[in-house]
């Protein structure tokens, strides 16, 4: 579920906080995430589902409520939430119901699940801001992390382990 994460470097402790995004299949979502300066640790999971420890096939049946979606852990000392969200929306349709690029599905909804108040009221400025460049509606989610699940091992840095595997963001827009 909802963790934070404690890093120790050299001297100092801090710790990290973390927010969760769901743009369509997660090895390009993880990869991007994983290049931003400030980003600790990105992992793959599925968020906001029903069921307890899902597999990729479960998923993938639509049945089960998740979305696949990454957990960023970052050091606010380094880049801020706000950040983090516009990044998000920029490799995101956030018109796109239940698609990203080629993948189509429930499971490939767009969303924000956040673990704090706080977050959430950052969380809606950056949507707010969002929405006024478009004439529809956003229909990417923006709810509490309920449930968090890792994905299986093999989905785990997909892309840095298979290089030419498929990925729907461009990643050199960084």
């Amino acid at each position: 579920m909802a963790a934070e994460w404690l890093r120790t470097e050299g001297q100092t402790a801090g710790v990290l906080h973390s927010i969760y995004f769901a743009g369509g299949c997660f090895w390009g979502v993880q990869e991007y995430f994983s290049r931003v300066e400030g980003v600790c640790e990105v992992s793959c999971g599925y968020a906001n589902g029903a069921t307890q420890d899902p597999t990729y096939e479960e998923v993938c049946s639509g049945y089960t409520g998740y979305a696949e979606a990454v957990c960023v852990a970052y050091d606010p000392a380094v880049v801020c939430l706000k950040k983090l969200a516009e990044r998000f929306f920029s490799i995101i349709d956030p018109l796109s119901l239940n698609r990203q690029g080629m993948d189509v599905g429930t499971q490939y909804r767009s969303g924000v699940y956040y673990t704090g108040e706080a977050d959430r009221a950052v969380l809606q400025e950056v949507f707010a801001t969002q929405q006024q460049r478009y004439d529809q509606p956003i229909v990417t989610e923006l709810l509490p992390l309920e449930r968090y699940c890792l994905a299986e091992e093999y989905h785990q840095n997909y892309l840095k382990k298979n290089p030419r595997g498929y990925c729907h963001i461009n990643l050199n827009s960084l």
